[in-house]
């Protein structure tokens, strides 16, 4: 199988996704948007993944790469390939679904509880600990099934089209070093100084085998997405 994945900032990238993919067999290729190249053609992966990115007001003319990357968000969702959207890739998924996305009440950074939703297909523990890094967050779409809620945020991903479509708020391909990145070059969510849920950076990173509990979650929630390629 071969996956597509679209990167919008240097800093926000795949993350363990990519040694998932490669571990499992399947081939991949990035396209980093946010440094000019064109987003692929639908008909030329098996999957899409759309990766975090800026938050803030979706703008053309700051983000040229945006009127595409929504044509092709909006193919997939009519299509029959599997769709994953994280951060930044989930609110683009829900918005072109028709849900409402703006900014939350406050940020939420750093490590957070999960606490799944009584209906969701995904096979997760009940609860787990995932990275956090936004402001903004979206409503639930009409025909999905809400994947979990944190203290900050009630509504911490979805599933769409049968478990086809998965919207994650939450990271769970975070390491140490992608942490590490964000911290060192991306600017904080905006009202992070302020916020009850904004964990201060060295906590973020004191704990390393917290990134290690996040391979397992990966793992299940990556097969679980895949297996609707097989369909």
């Amino acid at each position: 199988m071969h996956v597509h994945l679209l990167q919008h900032s240097p800093y926000q990238g795949p993350g363990r996704i990519a040694d998932w993919l490669d571990s499992m067999g399947h081939s991949h290729t990035v396209f980093h948007l946010d440094a000019g190249e064109l987003p692929p053609r639908f008909g030329d992966g098996d999957a899409l993944i759309v990766l975090d990115g800026p938050e803030g007001l979706a703008d053309e003319r700051t983000r040229p790469w945006l009127r595409a990357e929504r044509k092709l968000v909006a193919q997939a969702l009519d299509g029959r390939k599997p769709l994953l959207g994280i951060g930044y890739g989930a609110r683009m998924i829900a918005e072109t679904l028709g849900a409402v996305v703006g900014r939350g009440t406050v940020a939420e950074t750093g490590w957070h509880r999960v606490t799944l939703a009584p209906l969701t297909p995904v096979d997760l523990p009940e609860t787990f600990e995932a990275f956090m890094w936004h402001r903004e967050v979206f409503a639930l779409p009409d025909y999905a099934l809400a994947l979990g809620q944190s203290e900050a945020s009630p509504l911490q991903g979805f599933t769409w089209d049968d478990g086809r479509v998965l919207a994650l708020l939450c990271h769970l391909e975070a390491t140490a070093e992608s942490v590490a990145a964000l911290l060192d070059h991306q600017p904080p969510p905006e009202g992070s100084e302020k916020s009850p849920h904004a964990q201060a950076p060295a906590a973020m990173l004191d704990d390393p085998k917290r990134f290690d509990r996040l391979a397992p979650l990966l793992d299940r929630l990556l097969s679980q997405w895949l297996r609707h390629a097989a369909r």
